[in-house]
């Protein structure tokens, strides 16, 4: 088992910087990728962010490339979210997750179980 405890959400003004952690423990060593996803109410949950540990390889997508920027403390088992330039439309429940996929994939991987954390909540106001 997996668990992960996000961080570090809260409200900002648009234009502002927010980062986000979490912190994973469990068998953590069997799923090399990190990810970050996100969910605005009445939408559908969206891949922010892929990290491949193995290779240092990340992954974002088009909405966020540019402002946010991912980042893990090997040492601690931390995984952070730089998010720089917000936009009300970044209004959401941030989750990370766990698994053993690719960065471009968000960790998913059809035959592995990827892990999601409770979520933290960042507000962008205009």
């Amino acid at each position: 088992q997996v668990q992960l405890v996000e961080s570090g959400g809260g409200s900002v003004q648009a234009g502002g910087s927010l980062t986000l952690s979490c912190r994973a423990s469990g068998y953590t060593h069997t799923n090399p990728c990190r990810a970050w996803f996100r969910q605005a109410p009445g939408k559908e949950r969206e891949g922010v962010a892929g990290f491949y540990l193995p290779s240092n390889r990340t992954y974002y997508s088009s909405s966020v490339k540019g402002r946010f920027g991912i980042s893990h403390d090997n040492a601690k088992n931390v995984l952070y979210l730089h998010m720089n330039g917000l936009k009300p439309e970044d209004t959401a429940t941030y989750y990370c997750a766990v698994g053993s996929g690719q960065a471009r994939e968000y960790c998913y991987h059809r035959s592995d179980k990827t892990y999601l954390g409770l979520g933290t909540q960042v507000t962008v106001s205009s």
